[in-house]
């Protein structure tokens, strides 16, 4: 039962980092590339907080 819950958590994990990753690629030309780096490491440590941080603050705004 823990490794089907460390494989979902990985699975999303890895979803959500590649999400952010593509939408900065793809959508965020005019931010700059330290804050690009910024919220793809975020995103790498911390996944899925990471990930929701983004959408809130850069998406929304």
């Amino acid at each position: 039962m823990a490794w089907t819950w460390w494989t979902m958590s990985l699975v999303v994990g890895l979803l959500s980092l590649l999400w952010v990753v593509y939408d900065i690629i793809k959508n965020q030309k005019d931010m700059s590339t330290a804050r690009k780096g910024f919220w793809i490491v975020l995103t790498l440590l911390f996944s899925l907080i990471g990930a929701g941080a983004y959408y809130v603050v850069e998406k929304r705004s």
